[in-house]
């Protein structure tokens, strides 16, 4: 029997086309996030079409909920051999607007938690040589045409910039335990979401659990981008 994959932070996008794509291909799905129905309708439908899937409620901004989290679903779907890290606060404003709690709040999301994740989920990922794997954003990048589409958005721009750091720091930290890591910048938004609609250069879910799949399976490079929303010079990205 494959791996668990847990993913951390559930939503109806590119977490549930991740849920499903793993899924299929035999992985059991572990479920985390705060919304208990959301979590309740995405197992019945998992479930449904064949997958092994089941929800752990956990807030991902504290420590010991991870931690718990984390543990459960050791105890109760095996070893787990993927991480999915995909959380997201949506949170407007300048910086000379922005509270500083909430800085904190996405800062803790984006890093602290992500980490404590991953330090919880070590000895199963090291015993399987598995895969640490997080959704990114474009306004990580830094780029004068992105960091001036980010002025409304500074709070996620700046927290999910450190979360891209912290990713490029494990995949050097976790290679000498062969775990890959590897993410997925959205350049874009995400089709079938409310940020979505209406809008053009969105990108579809199925595409971005496909990327996620070949940076697991391929083990390859560490980072890709998906979607053409926003105009990338050669500076603001480097795998």
């Amino acid at each position: 029997m494959k791996n668990t994959i847990l993913i951390c932070g559930y939503g109806p996008g590119i977490s549930h086309a991740v849920a499903r794509r793993f899924g299929k291909a035999g992985h059991p799905v572990a479920l985390i996030a705060r919304n208990v129905q959301r979590l309740a309708d995405a197992v019945t439908e998992l479930t449904a079409e064949g997958i092994q899937a089941r929800a752990f409620p956990a807030d991902l901004s504290d420590v010991k909920s991870i931690r718990h989290a984390v543990t459960d679903v050791h105890g109760i779907m095996g070893p787990i051999g993927i991480l999915h890290w995909n959380v997201f606060l949506d949170i407007e404003g300048d910086l000379l607007s922005t509270q500083p709690s909430d800085l904190s709040k996405s800062f803790d999301l984006r890093v602290v938690g992500y980490i404590t994740a991953v330090q919880e989920s070590m000895n199963d990922l090291a015993a399987s040589k598995g895969t640490v794997l997080v959704t990114s954003g474009v306004m990580a990048l830094d780029d004068p045409h992105i960091n001036a589409f980010a002025i409304d958005y500074a709070a996620i721009a700046i927290s999910v910039a450190a979360q891209r750091k912290t990713t490029h720091i494990l995949a050097h930290t976790l290679a000498s335990h062969d775990i890959h890591v590897g993410e997925v910048i959205v350049n874009g938004f995400v089709e079938g979401t409310p940020g979505g609609l209406g809008k053009s250069d969105t990108v579809a879910p199925t595409d971005i659990a496909d990327q996620f799949w070949e940076l697991h399976t391929a083990r390859q490079v560490h980072s890709v981008i998906v979607g053409g929303a926003v105009p990338i010079s050669e500076t603001g990205f480097h795998d």
